[in-house]
């Protein structure tokens, strides 16, 4: 296929038989968007850098060329006291206008249209000036907020007018007032955070007050014809959230207070409930928009883990909503939504939904990137050209790092030539995608062999290479992606019948009843996984996902949770996860996906020890030190998830060619496939 016809801009004119809906224009009144897909809120990282205005111009600009309906940025700060943290963006100054006018000029230049979201995070705020309906403390924020006085929520409401005025001044198609995932808005909209007794609290009408004045006061200063989008909580999953009947009587008022649009928000931050990893099925909370949606007159937008344009044309089609939301998936693939249009489905990046470039890293403070594009927000330094001077590269290893080398080296032009010793592309992905919970890894997969059709990569399957091979072929390079080697822990015993690996029980060797597992890592999990389900997978049975984390789709219980209690299948075995050092086990899983884990092996009965020391295996099963006394652990089998150590068995035999070593064979930490993608593609964006 010709790339340069790959990399065109979408054809407005084409016709879109497979997502009709999808792809029919929605007409707002004012004005019209060219299709029912929106690029939803992320905070990128980018806003607080000395040159992020100009990165995030193009960042936006590579996803209105590649024909996004409409974007909305990350959250901006409509005062200082509602910022995310001391240093966050906002939209408060001439300055900040002239800023953000570089990036909506080079939205427009592509023929999108984007809006700004006004975040006003109340007492989710990380810093000491944070501010609420009432002094209530959030569980995911240090500070304790001050109660708004009256006359300081007359100033709020003005502060978010002006924010929308200076946003247009800016040259915004819109705004999106962010009402939801448990921010200001949403503070005095529920009872366990609005605690007030004056016109601002006590029943509903006056607890919804602050949002109805708000976008009130934005249409009248604004104008008619600037889109307004208000995010509505339509599950808050946590309890004293809102009752159905009060989320639609708040649509209803927003509708009258002049939204254009509305969108959906599902669960505050510290509702623990997974809503968007990827053990959530997809387009899980659609239904939710849609009992919404039919109290409704003016668009809805629906979102949560849609993720390829078959999902998205089902939840149209369906009627659940009138537009899709999508965040994650443009930072996995600019090209999305031409490549839909087009009928390139299979050259589609997938956001799997792992959130370890992305929310992982905003949480801790890092710039936003993603795990399978190592690109995203890094377009104007990470720049994949032509290379000078093409050469012929022998990569060995079709793990993550060697496909990502391969194929971004074989678009530069060089001649790529990728062995594998399995008969399969993948390496450890091929065990991830086996995890429950963990089935999108086959869309890396079938992503990564679309890439190697389509750059010319010669592909060699089932081929084991040697130095002297790889010295006597055509070659002028070598790139050395081989992987790990699970490392073999120093116990007595462990070679006793009762040792697995983690390999063996990934490949489904006969386990027993009752199971060690040593080493509490990423694996250790994963594999804790594999023991304790049962039947088939869940992965997209979404009435199966919300009774196991005790949501009800009936919507008669507030906030989506009260009263209800998950129902899930007990294990079918009894699991130890063990850990030799002291603390909480786990404590190095991602911030935003770890809980889930912890909690759905806590759930199902795993016994999570730390500070554990393996003295032997043996007949009885496994002896250890568990702080320091004596324990036996009388376990059918015992599976060895203690870590790797990097495979670089032919770095001494290749003498004649310069070798360069990325991946697991580089750095055998746990199986970051983070790293592993970001390293091959800077290697090869440099060759």
């Amino acid at each position: 296929m010709d790339k340069k016809k790959r990399a065109t801009p979408m054809n407005e004119n084409v016709q879109h038989p497979s997502f009709p809906r999808l792809f029919a224009p929605l007409d707002l009144g004012f004005t019209t968007l060219k299709n029912r897909v929106l690029m939803g809120s992320m905070h990128l990282g980018l806003e607080e850098l000395p040159n992020g205005f100009t990165r995030m111009a193009e960042f936006y600009a590579q996803r209105a060329r590649g024909g996004v309906g409409l974007i909305v940025t990350g959250g901006i700060g409509p005062n200082r006291e509602g910022a995310v943290h001391a240093d966050a963006a906002l939209m408060a100054s001439a300055q900040d206008v002239s800023n953000h006018r570089i990036v909506t000029d080079a939205v427009h230049a592509a023929d999108g249209k984007i809006c700004m979201q006004i975040l006003h995070t109340g007492r989710y705020a990380f810093n000491p000036d944070a501010v609420a309906p009432s002094a209530v403390k959030s569980p995911i924020s240090p500070f304790l907020p001050r109660a708004l006085t009256d006359e300081k929520i007359e100033q709020q409401i003005r502060d978010f007018v002006q924010c929308a005025l200076l946003a247009k001044d800016a040259g915004y198609d819109g705004v999106e007032i962010m009402g939801s995932e448990g921010y200001l808005i949403n503070q005095f909209i529920a009872l366990r955070t609005n605690q007030r007794e004056d016109r601002w609290g006590g029943d509903y009408q006056n607890r919804i007050r602050f949002p109805k004045e708000v976008v009130r006061r934005v249409r009248e200063a604004a104008g008619p014809d600037f889109i307004i989008i208000y995010r509505l909580s339509m599950l808050d999953l946590v309890e004293g959230g809102s009752s159905l009947d009060e989320v639609i009587t708040l649509g209803r008022a927003v509708e009258l207070a002049g939204a254009t649009l509305i969108n959906t928000g599902i669960g505050w931050h510290e509702a623990r409930i997974p809503t968007i990893a990827t053990r959530v099925p997809r387009a899980a909370f659609t239904w939710a928009t849609a009992r919404v949606k039919a109290a409704l007159k003016i668009p809805l937008i629906t979102s949560n883990r849609i993720n390829m344009p078959d999902v998205a044309e089902q939840v149209l089609a369906r009627g659940d909503a009138d537009m899709v939301s999508m965040a994650r998936p443009f930072l996995a693939d600019p090209g999305f939504v031409c490549k839909a249009a087009e009928q390139r489905t299979d050259e589609i990046n997938t956001c799997i939904g792992c959130n370890q470039a992305c929310l992982d890293h905003i949480f801790a403070g890092k710039l936003t990137s993603c795990l399978v594009n190592p690109m995203a927000c890094h377009e104007t330094e990470l720049l994949i050209k032509p290379a000078q001077q093409f050469k012929k590269i022998a990569v060995v290893g079709a793990g993550p790092a060697g496909m990502a080398f391969a194929t971004t080296a074989a678009g530069r032009g060089h001649m790529v030539t990728l062995f594998e010793a399995a008969g399969e592309i993948g390496g450890q992905f091929n065990i991830a995608k086996r995890i429950p919970g963990k089935e999108e890894f086959h869309e890396t997969l079938r992503y990564y062999g679309r890439q190697i059709e389509l750059t010319g990569v010669k592909l060699k399957l089932n081929k084991t290479v040697t130095g002297e091979m790889l010295d006597q072929g055509d070659f002028d390079a070598v790139v050395l992606a081989t992987g790990i080697i699970p490392r073999k822990p120093m116990i007595d015993g462990i070679d006793h019948p009762k040792v697995l690996t983690y390999i063996d029980v990934v490949n489904g060797v006969e386990v027993g009843k009752k199971v060690a597992v040593i080493g509490a890592g990423g694996i250790g999990f994963d594999i804790c996984e594999v023991l304790i389900h049962q039947g088939p997978s869940i992965a997209q049975d979404i009435p199966s996902f919300m009774a196991e984390w005790g949501i009800d789709m009936s919507l008669t219980a507030r906030g989506g949770v009260e009263g209800v209690r998950p129902k899930f299948k007990p294990s079918p075995r009894e699991v130890y996860l063990l850990q030799r050092k002291t603390g909480k086990v786990g404590d190095n899983l991602g911030k935003t996906t770890g809980w889930i884990h912890r909690m759905e092996l806590t759930r199902k009965g795993v016994v999570m020890f730390s500070d554990c020391e393996y003295k032997r295996i043996d007949d009885q099963g496994l002896h250890l030190l568990k702080e320091g006394k004596p324990t036996l652990l009388a376990v059918d089998n015992v599976v060895i998830c203690a870590g790797q150590e990097s495979n670089r068995k032919l770095v001494d035999q290749i003498t004649h060619l310069p070798v360069q070593i990325i991946g697991g064979a580089d750095t055998a930490s746990e199986l970051d496939a983070k790293r592993a993608i970001d390293q091959g593609t800077r290697l090869a964006a440099k060759f």
